[in-house]
This record gives structure tokens, C-alpha cells and sequence, in this order.
């Protein structure tokens, strides 16, 4: 490995990430390496690394690597691997436009939870298109303190619960996943979204993801919001025939998510290149132990 491993830093709504460029897929990133990078006072800090890889190079993402020549390799903050991130593809999708792997406009971009398109807009907005949306059937409760809510089973290629409540305080300070039942709905844990209404087809989050905690922006959870609001609403593109789209305020801005007749979802917001500099790789083997 060399001893100077180039970094970027990049954030979509304040969803932030570290991201490490490695097209032939030589830097091993072990799960307690992206935790120390992740690490707000230790390392650089961030919700989560976009490791930046060749679908060819990558044993993973080879099968898609004639659809999307770049494969999303994303890692949860705490080193666990997830099947994907709405913001993180668009900041993927930026940072492959700032070194020069892009232009504006369509781009495809492999990921665990698929192959995802892109479009890089000139007034600098990229928009991703998230795939459909699956509602399984069952109740599902999520829980704060004594108190508890119904929750929408909604996936988004990640799963998600959301709840609607009175005030987003309602959700806590959101340290610990929320507890959830039935635990046969999540196996693998959730992503769990404490919803308010703001007008018509305009909601706000907060949103604790699945190895991260609380964070400023979930992409998905922002659609799987978007979703599970049409039909409390009564609305259902695939039935009407019309696209709908609610406005999804979060805490680190805001996005738009569109749904059309097809299923298909689109999300549209901001994603920026904030810095980057290099790793000292004797620094991470240590931090590693």
C-alpha cells in the first residue's frame, strides 16, 4: 500500500463522506480502517466513505460493469457495508465530474443495491434515479422512551420504517437505533424516519441510519418518506397515471423526490467537492491496531 493514499471530501445536504479514489481497487479498506476515517475527532470525519472503484476491478460490481463503468463501493461509518446511499451517489456522481471522468449531464453508476443513473444538471443540482420502491406487507412499531408509533415497511434496495409524529422532537436524540417490532421485519436492522407534515406535499425528517446514528441527510429515507406520505395521502402515481412529488426538508437541506407513473423515483438536490488531501497510511495501520 502506498504511504500516501488521496482523499477527497464531498457532502449532499450535509450527508458527508470520505472518499477515496482507488479505480484498480488497491487499497483494502477493512471495516475498523473506514471507522477511523470516519471518526469526527480522530480522522477526517464523516457519515460514511464512497470508495471510488472500477465496476471491472471489482468482484462485486463486475457483472455490471458494461451498464456503469464506476462502481459505488459505500461503507457505513461504522465500517459495515451497505447496498446503497441516495446522497452518496450524488456526491459519487460529482466527484467522478471534478476529476474529469464526466461531464454534465447522464451517467450510470453501479451500486450494491444496482445500477443507479445520475444526471448532473448545470446549475450544479444532480439528480439520481432511485429505482422503485417496495412496501412489504405487515405492521411494524417503532419506539422512543414509553412511547410508540405505526411505522410504513418501505425499501428503497435499504430498508426503512417511517413514522409520522406530532413534533420531530418526538424522535429523541436518536444516539441508539430506535427499537422496532416485529424484529422478524428488519433482520438486518433499519433505517428509521420520525416524519412531521409542513403543507401540502412537503414533509421534514430526521432519520437515525443503520450504522451511522442521527445524520444531517439519508437520500433514501428521503424517498422511502416521499412514498410513504402519497399513499397516507391517497396518492399512488402507478394507479393515476401522474407523478408526484413531495418537497422532504431535512436537517441538512433540502431535496426533492419525484415519483412517477412507472414506480420509478427520482431524486433531485445539491452534492459538493469541499476538500482533499491525502491519508498518511502509517497513521491508519495504527489507528487500525
Amino acid at each position: 500500500m502506498s504511504t500516501r493514499i488521496p482523499f477527497l471530501k464531498g457532502h449532499g445536504t450535509e450527508n458527508d463522506f470520505v472518499i477515496v479514489p482507488d479505480p484498480e481497487n488497491a487499497v483494502e479498506l477493512s471495516p475498523a480502517a473506514v471507522a477511523a476515517l470516519c471518526d469526527r475527532r480522530a480522522g477526517i470525519g464523516g457519515d460514511g466513505v464512497l470508495h471510488v472503484v472500477r465496476s471491472a476491478a471489482h468482484p462485486e460490481a463486475r457483472a455490471m460493469a458494461a451498464e456503469a463503468e464506476w462502481f459505488m463501493d459505500y461503507r457505513n461509518a461504522d465500517g459495515s457495508v451497505a447496498e446503497m446511499c441516495g446522497n452518496g451517489v450524488r456526491v459519487f456522481a460529482r466527484y467522478l465530474q471534478h476529476a474529469g471522468h464526466t461531464t454534465e449531464g447522464d451517467l450510470a453508476i453501479a451500486t450494491r443495491g444496482g445500477v443507479k443513473t445520475a444526471h448532473i444538471a448545470k446549475d450544479g443540482d444532480v439528480t439520481v434515479g432511485m429505482g422503485r420502491a417496495t412496501l412489504p406487507e405487515g405492521d411494524v412499531t417503532v419506539s422512543v422512551g414509553e412511547r410508540n408509533w405505526p411505522a410504513r415497511n418501505v425499501n428503497m434496495g435499504n430498508p426503512h420504517a417511517v413514522a409520522f409524529v406530532d413534533d420531530l422532537a418526538d424522535a429523541g436524540d436518536l444516539l441508539a437505533p430506535p427499537p422496532f417490532s416485529p424484529a422478524s421485519a428488519y433482520p438486518d436492522g433499519v433505517n428509521v424516519e420520525f416524519v412531521v407534515d409542513r403543507g401540502p406535499r412537503h414533509v421534514a425528517l430526521r432519520v437515525h441510519e443503520r450504522g451511522s446514528g442521527e445524520t444531517r441527510s439519508c437520500g433514501t429515507g428521503a424517498c422511502a418518506v416521499a412514498v410513504a406520505a402519497a399513499r397516507r395521502d391517497g396518492a399512488d402515481p402507478a394507479a393515476t397515471g401522474t407523478p408526484v412529488t413531495y418537497t422532504v426538508d431535512l436537517p441538512g437541506g433540502t431535496l426533492v423526490i419525484t415519483e412517477r407513473p412507472d414506480g420509478e423515483i427520482e431524486m433531485t438536490g445539491p452534492a459538493l467537492i469541499v476538500a482533499e488531501g491525502v491519508i498518511d497510511a502509517k497513521w491508519l495501520e495504527t489507528a487500525v491496531g
